[in-house]
This record gives structure tokens, C-alpha cells and sequence, in this order.
């Protein structure tokens, strides 16, 4: 199978085995970790996304906004209405902005208006074909980036908000309802934290998931200043 590297910097197309399609691996050439996917679906992604790159929402300052103090990123989610219900749970929460990469859906679409009950009209997004894109920025811009995510490394979410391991400016990353936050995006993490699985399965639906943890996220800003209290409880 031939795949490409996802770093801007490489970028080189090399050849892995059919069975390592879509798992984590790394470059051959450059050797950082890397999704590797098949080439022709990368290509398919360019072909019919591109065109979305830096599309935005007429609310959204891009990553140096000032206001934008809570931002969420979406890598690859491939179910529009998980889209949806994440922005309508960004809004609740009070996240203003949320990066909408890879395959991640966009508004206008009817899957996502039918869950997002029009909160993408009050929460601003940005288009990337890759996360890679925005990333370094957010973090040029001193912005905190938290995965949401199971790993060896990751701590409770629980236990970060009682440490006071977040910053008041922060971008909650969540990834692919399968395989997760991208190889590559991974150790781009400031930190990464998970929710514990109490039961037998080993994960939430993504979009709970997200409403689980920008609830925690947004509880320990309030409590730092870092966001204004808007609204009444629901």
C-alpha cells in the first residue's frame, strides 16, 4: 500500500504493508510517528476538502482571537451527527471556536444542523485539512493542547483539573470514533488525559465523550477566571 507521510515538512510517499492501513506507524523516511493511510484516500480528501482549507464561520477570528480562550479540535470525525452534537455541547460549555480537520464535516450540512439545533451559529469554526496545520500556531500562541485520549502516558481528566494542570487558554483535541487522535497529533499534546472506563467497554461515543470532558475543562476555567459565566443552568 502506498501512503504518505502527513508532516507538511515531508510529505514523501512510501510504500508499507496493506495491513498497516490506517493504524499508527512511522515515516520512512523522516521516522516521526505517522497515521499511515492509504495514499489514494489522502488524495480523495484533497480532492473534495481542499478547497474547504481555511473555510470559517463568520464568527471565527482565526487562531489568534483574542476571546477564543476555550477551542476544541475535531481530527477525522467522521459521523456528521457527532459534529453536531459537539457543537451544540461546545456552545453549553462555553467553548467559541472549534478546528474542523480531515474528514470532520462542516456546516452547512443537514446531518449537523439536525443535532446542532443551531449552535453553529453561535460557536465559530475553522477548516484544516490537517491538524497539523493549525496546531503549531495554537501553540506558537502559548495555547495549551489536551488530548482526550487512552494511552499508556494519559492521565484522568479528573485529576489534571484537580492538579491545576490546565491553562486558562486551551484546545481540547478529540479524534476518530475508531482509531483516535492521529499518530502524529499525539505528541503534539502539552498533556493527555482520558475518562475512566468503569464497565466493560474501553471508550465513549465520542460526541458524550466531549460533553464529559468540556463540562470538567470549562468547570476548572471558571474557577481560574479564565471564562465569564453566561446564561443559566440547564
Amino acid at each position: 500500500m502506498l501512503t504518505r507521510c502527513p508532516y507538511p515538512d515531508c510529505g514523501r510517499t512510501f510504500e508499507v504493508t496493506d495491513d498497516a492501513s490506517w493504524r499508527a506507524g512511522r515515516c520512512a523516511v523522516c521516522e516521526r510517528p505517522a497515521s499511515l493511510r492509504p495514499l489514494d484516500v489522502l488524495l480523495k480528501i484533497e480532492q473534495f476538502r481542499g478547497r474547504l482549507e481555511s473555510r470559517h464561520s463568520p464568527r471565527s477570528v482565526g487562531p489568534a482571537g483574542p476571546s477564543h480562550r476555550l477551542t476544541a479540535l475535531l481530527e477525522d470525525v467522521r459521523s456528521l451527527w457527532n459534529v453536531g452534537s459537539i457543537f451544540r455541547t461546545a456552545d453549553g460549555a462555553g467553548f467559541s471556536l472549534l478546528y474542523l480537520c480531515g474528514i470532520t464535516g462542516c456546516p452547512p450540512r443537514k446531518e449537523i444542523l439536525k443535532t446542532s439545533l443551531g449552535a453553529e451559529q453561535n460557536v465559530a469554526w475553522d477548516y484544516y485539512t490537517s491538524a497539523l496545520h493549525i496546531l503549531p500556531h495554537l501553540k506558537e500562541q502559548g495555547v495549551q493542547v489536551v488530548g482526550l485520549e487512552l494511552t499508556p502516558a494519559s492521565i484522568p481528566l479528573a485529576t489534571a483539573v484537580e492538579g491545576k494542570l490546565l491553562r486558562k487558554s486551551l484546545c481540547l483535541v478529540v479524534g476518530n470514533e475508531v482509531t483516535g487522535i492521529s499518530a502524529e497529533v499525539l505528541p503534539m499534546c502539552d498533556l493527555v488525559c482520558h475518562l475512566p472506563m468503569r464497565g466493560v467497554k474501553e471508550s465513549l461515543n465520542v460526541a458524550v465523550a466531549f460533553g464529559i470532558a468540556s463540562y470538567l475543562v470549562a468547570e476548572a476555567s471558571l474557577e481560574s477566571g479564565g471564562v465569564s459565566k453566561a446564561g443559566e443552568s440547564c
